[in-house]
């Protein structure tokens, strides 16, 4: 009984693992893109409040490399995801 439920499970989770991996990766990759949309939606905010002081600067610069991180990783998740589904 035990080696019939060894190899059960040695054919069946490799196939549940996968979809679940690429799943997973499209996860994090939406949650990383809705960070970015809305630190755009601050960089967006802090242009239209920009009157040419540094402090303004700061609210544009920083909510931007924020939002250009986090598309990297949005869009690195979702095309790892699809690696993982091809293979």
């Amino acid at each position: 009984m035990g080696t019939l439920i060894s190899k059960f499970v040695s054919h069946v989770v490799p196939g549940i693992i996968k979809p679940l991996h690429a799943l997973w990766n499209e996860v994090i990759g939406f949650l990383f893109l809705v960070f970015a949309a809305l630190s755009g939606y601050y960089v967006y905010a802090g242009v239209r409040k920009f009157h040419g002081e540094i402090e303004d600067l700061k609210g544009i610069i920083f909510p931007g490399l924020f939002a250009l991180a986090m598309t990297y990783y949005g869009v690195s998740s979702f095309l790892k995801a699809r690696k993982i589904s091809r293979s």
